[in-house]
């Protein structure tokens, strides 16, 4: 059986470069206590990786775009009030 390509995406958005790449899920590691994980998309910075949401290949680059933007907006940036107050 052949092995996933990783894809990866890079956004440019509010000022700032991120890179995203998708990785197979893993299967349960029992002796570890490790339960299953599917693909998923990861945010990758500073020599971490934070997981983002599920991967699907062939998803839409427009679907993406939203999908990620929508996830910096609620984890890597803080609320700001529209009203300046």
């Amino acid at each position: 059986m052949s092995r996933p390509v990783v894809e990866q995406r890079r956004l440019h958005y509010r000022g700032r470069q991120f890179h995203f790449v998708s990785y197979d899920g893993l299967p349960a590691n029992p002796k570890r206590a490790q339960p299953a994980t599917v693909p998923a998309w990861w945010l990758m910075g500073a020599g971490t990786r934070w997981e983002v949401m599920p991967f699907h290949p062939g998803q839409d680059e427009a679907e993406l775009h939203r999908a990620f933007t929508a996830w910096l907006d609620a984890h890597a940036f803080p609320s700001v009030d529209e009203s300046g107050g």
